[in-house]
């Protein structure tokens, strides 16, 4: 169905009043680029970015989103931040940011949806033993947002907008930046050499080419620095005090009560940043505020990331990626096709025939049990170590 060309009219008027009101660092929607142009566009009804969000959330990588973890894992408590709470928050915050300094807010939330598509069973801990396997196999370190690009663009072909692509790669918000200056350069031979850089020796870490994408970065740290916090101490992982934060960030944030510190974290850092980069060519912090997020970030690397009770059953995960990763690795080499890797990954018809047709084997493997959510890992673990009972007869 087609909409109406006099209502054709109407949307497009209203789109460019709307982008006339953009900061003149806004990327507009008439400089998406695209690989392969798979549809038409419908730029009044649906503009390109606000397409490639559509896209992103109807993905089958983005429905694994509802069981990864984001901190805590195998924690039974419904009140903590999972990975599809997360992303959620982080497109908030980008929006609400975005908002107030006049950029692309479909771009913004595109990104911010679609950027830890790439994360594994048990967050970074999960991530790091991965690496580990995927070195030993001779395919080079595994990063989650490289692999949310595998995702989108290679597994599922999702044919997202370049910029799209480029904000998900680039948004570590795990690395803090005072200031963030898009690098401005946009072309697919710029973003596969930004892949390249990252995946090579040196471990670089390119900025995003456009100012969205910089928001995008700098909202990922916003969103988890004090959830994660809150979350520790609503698990007991930490006391309920607030005294055991730094003065500094008590007193800059203006922490009341151990359940306040996300929200007194998150006005005080989204505002710093609409302060200090409105009508400017770059995302920024306040110098104070840039101390104070890296002493908190290190005071939740000493006292949440590396704690030891997060950590206990670090080695039975361990155990667990090994088994799965060297089982499946021998089925494919077998072409066992009873193995669970055949009906869920090799066989299925949404998966792109280009990838199938390339991919090696230690490639599948990895997307394989990196697209896995925690309960699905835990349950193909299960089935591939545990035997089967027979109920009562050979039947």
């Amino acid at each position: 169905m087609k909409i109406r060309d006099d209502l054709q009219i109407k949307l497009r008027d209203t789109i460019l009043s709307k982008e006339m009101l953009y900061s003149s660092n806004a990327t507009r929607n008439s400089q998406y680029l695209r690989k392969k142009q798979t549809k038409p566009e419908e730029p009044y009804v649906r503009p390109p970015f606000f397409r490639d969000a559509d896209r992103i959330i109807h993905s089958k990588a983005y429905s694994r989103y509802i069981d990864k973890t984001q901190v805590f894992f195998l924690v039974d408590n419904d009140h903590i931040t999972h990975r599809v709470l997360h992303v959620q928050l982080v497109s908030k915050i980008s929006r609400t940011i975005g908002r107030a300094l006049r950029l692309n807010e479909d771009l913004l939330e595109a990104i911010s949806l679609g950027h830890d598509i790439g994360h594994v069973p048990y967050g970074h801990f999960g991530e790091k033993i991965l690496s580990e396997l995927c070195e030993k196999n001779g395919i080079g370190k595994f990063q989650h947002n490289v692999q949310s690009i595998q995702f989108l663009d290679v597994i599922e072909n999702c044919d997202l907008t370049l910029q799209v692509l480029d904000g998900i790669l680039c948004h570590n918000g795990e690395s803090h930046n005072k200031n963030l200056i898009p690098t401005g350069t946009i072309s697919w031979e710029s973003f596969q050499s930004k892949i390249e850089a990252i995946k090579g020796k040196e471990k670089k870490d390119p900025f995003p080419a456009t100012i969205e994408g910089c928001v995008v970065r700098i909202a990922d740290t916003i969103a988890y620095l004090g959830r994660d916090l809150q979350d520790a101490m609503e698990v007991e992982l930490i006391p309920k005090e607030i005294n055991i934060i730094p003065k500094t960030c008590i007193e800059l944030f203006e922490i009341k009560n151990w359940r306040e510190i996300n929200w007194s974290v998150l006005d005080v850092l989204i505002k710093d940043v609409i302060n200090n980069s409105y009508d400017k060519d770059s995302i920024s912090f306040s110098d104070d505020v840039s101390m104070s997020i890296q002493e908190f970030y290190k005071f939740n690397i000493d006292n949440i990331y590396e704690s030891q009770k997060l950590k206990k059953e670090s080695e039975k995960i361990r155990f667990m990626y090994t088994t799965l990763f060297e089982h499946f690795m021998a089925d494919l080499e077998k072409e066992n096709k009873k193995s669970l890797i055949y009906p869920d990954m090799k066989d299925l018809d949404w998966i792109s025939s280009e990838y199938k047709k390339n991919a090696t084997p230690p490639e599948i493997v990895r997307d394989y049990i990196a697209g896995m959510t925690d309960r699905y890992f835990e349950f193909v673990f299960n089935k591939i170590t545990i035997p089967d009972r027979v109920k009562r007869r050979y039947t």
